[in-house]
Protein backbone atom coordinates (compact mmCIF):
# COMPACT_ATOMS: atom_id res chain seq x y z
CA UNK A 1 0.00 0.00 0.00
CA UNK A 2 2.33 2.97 -1.20
CA UNK A 3 1.45 6.24 0.66
CA UNK A 4 -0.49 4.72 3.01
CA UNK A 5 1.98 4.42 6.02
CA UNK A 6 0.28 5.53 8.34
CA UNK A 7 -2.86 3.17 7.92
CA UNK A 8 -0.83 0.20 7.74
CA UNK A 9 1.01 0.99 11.18
CA UNK A 10 -2.70 1.77 13.06
CA UNK A 11 -3.67 -1.40 11.76
CA UNK A 12 -0.31 -3.58 12.59
CA UNK A 13 -0.17 -1.48 16.38
CA UNK A 14 -3.85 -2.49 16.89
CA UNK A 15 -4.03 -5.93 15.85
CA UNK A 16 -0.64 -6.22 18.16
CA UNK A 17 -2.57 -4.57 21.10
CA UNK A 18 -5.30 -6.84 19.97
CA UNK A 19 -3.44 -10.18 20.21
CA UNK A 20 -1.54 -9.14 23.67
CA UNK A 21 -4.53 -8.49 25.42
CA UNK A 22 -6.28 -11.87 24.47
CA UNK A 23 -2.93 -13.27 25.20
CA UNK A 24 -2.40 -11.53 28.72
CA UNK A 25 -6.67 -12.87 29.46
CA UNK A 26 -5.15 -16.45 28.28
CA UNK A 27 -2.04 -16.10 30.42
CA UNK A 28 -4.37 -15.19 33.34
CA UNK A 29 -6.96 -18.01 33.03
CA UNK A 30 -4.65 -20.47 32.68
CA UNK A 31 -2.62 -19.25 35.93
CA UNK A 32 -5.76 -19.57 37.76
CA UNK A 33 -5.78 -23.08 37.04
CA UNK A 34 -2.31 -24.05 37.16
CA UNK A 35 -0.48 -21.57 39.40
CA UNK A 36 1.36 -18.51 38.49
CA UNK A 37 4.83 -20.27 38.55
CA UNK A 38 3.70 -22.79 35.84
CA UNK A 39 2.73 -19.34 33.88
CA UNK A 40 6.26 -17.85 34.54
CA UNK A 41 8.25 -21.33 33.98
CA UNK A 42 5.73 -21.61 30.24
CA UNK A 43 6.41 -17.64 29.89
CA UNK A 44 10.58 -18.02 30.17
CA UNK A 45 10.35 -20.37 26.66
CA UNK A 46 8.93 -17.80 24.62
CA UNK A 47 11.71 -15.74 23.99
CA UNK A 48 12.73 -19.43 22.04
CA UNK A 49 9.84 -19.21 19.52
CA UNK A 50 11.56 -15.46 18.39
CA UNK A 51 15.08 -17.12 17.86
CA UNK A 52 13.75 -20.15 16.02
CA UNK A 53 12.57 -17.90 13.49
CA UNK A 54 15.90 -17.19 11.93
CA UNK A 55 15.99 -21.11 11.12
CA UNK A 56 13.14 -20.28 8.52
CA UNK A 57 13.30 -20.56 5.16
CA UNK A 58 13.84 -17.87 2.62
CA UNK A 59 11.12 -18.01 0.45
CA UNK A 60 12.44 -15.06 -2.29
CA UNK A 61 13.39 -16.02 -5.56
CA UNK A 62 16.64 -15.21 -7.17
CA UNK A 63 17.11 -12.45 -9.36
CA UNK A 64 16.94 -13.65 -13.08
CA UNK A 65 20.01 -11.80 -15.12
CA UNK A 66 19.02 -11.40 -18.39
CA UNK A 67 21.79 -10.82 -20.70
Amino acid sequence: MPGKVGMVAGLFFGLAFGIAGIGSALLGRLADHTGIFFVYHLCSYLPLIGLLTGFLPNLERPAVRRA
